[in-house]
């Protein structure tokens, strides 16, 4: 599934390539983290809980920031798995800096199987999308 958009946030790109390398913003940014832990430079041991339609579980996983170009652009793969079934995802990430702040623009592919792919693409899509904003906004805030 390809997953793009883009949204605003207001502070410098600076600040915004700082708070998406944080580990401590990223945790609680990202919905449904638990913990983030450095394994290695730039890699992060996630445990996170998501609920899809009747379906919820804890997923353990990894987030690992690569293709860095501060503070205009670098790459996010995260990769979890639990009882319910598997995400992968790879995503680009741009920062523009304009008037109001950092526009962000991201595109890339999520993966999902197991239980929780039942659900249906549509379900998924919107659920994928409903987390990108929620992430978002929690970096904002």
């Amino acid at each position: 599934m390809k997953i793009s958009g883009t949204t605003t946030l207001p502070v410098p790109p600076e600040r915004a390539y700082q708070m998406m390398q944080d580990p401590e913003i990223l945790a609680k940014a990202i919905p449904g983290c638990e913990s983030l832990e450095n394994i290695g430079p730039d890699e992060y041991r996630m445990k996170m809980k998501m609920a899809l339609a009747s379906f919820s579980g804890a997923f353990d996983g990894k987030v690992k920031i690569t293709e860095q170009s501060p503070p205009t652009s670098f790459r996010l793969a995260v990769e979890g798995s639990g009882r319910i079934g598997f995400m992968k995802g790879d995503g680009l990430l741009k920062l523009t800096p304009i008037e109001s702040g950092t526009e962000i623009s991201y595109e890339g592919d999520v993966q999902i199987g197991g239980t929780i792919a039942a659900v249906g693409q549509r379900m998924i899509d919107a659920t994928a999308k409903m987390m990108i904003k929620r992430f978002f906004e929690k970096l904002a805030a």
